[in-house]
């Protein structure tokens, strides 16, 4: 485990709430992500590659479509996980998040 870039991997805004999403939501594809955070698809996946190489999330592809989850085989991840859950209880950003990825998803 490289601590430079597990931090790295959660010291922009974006990043971290991409993950808190994942953290919540288990598996998302990268189309409820954009539409999520407003944001082009190629800036998510940009930070999503990010968060990959810090080995905080894994992908898979089906057909067209790319889904990642937390890589919660990692035991630091499954602690960093618990933290981000725990801090979004308070994080009005995170929190209208999951209000925009549930209307995503719908």
């Amino acid at each position: 485990m490289n601590l430079t870039q597990l931090f790295k991997g959660l010291s922009d805004p974006i990043r971290l709430r991409i993950a808190h999403l994942l953290c919540q939501k288990g598996e998302l594809c990268v189309c409820h992500l954009t539409d999520t955070l407003s944001l082009p698809q190629s800036t998510v996946s940009r930070h999503l590659n990010i968060l990959k190489n810090a080995g905080l999330v894994e992908c898979e592809r089906r057909g067209k479509w790319v889904y990642y989850q937390m890589k919660y085989s990692e035991q630091h991840v499954e602690t960093i996980a618990e933290l981000i859950k725990h801090s979004s209880l308070s994080n009005e950003q995170l929190q209208q998040d999951l209000v925009n990825l549930k209307k995503s998803i719908c």
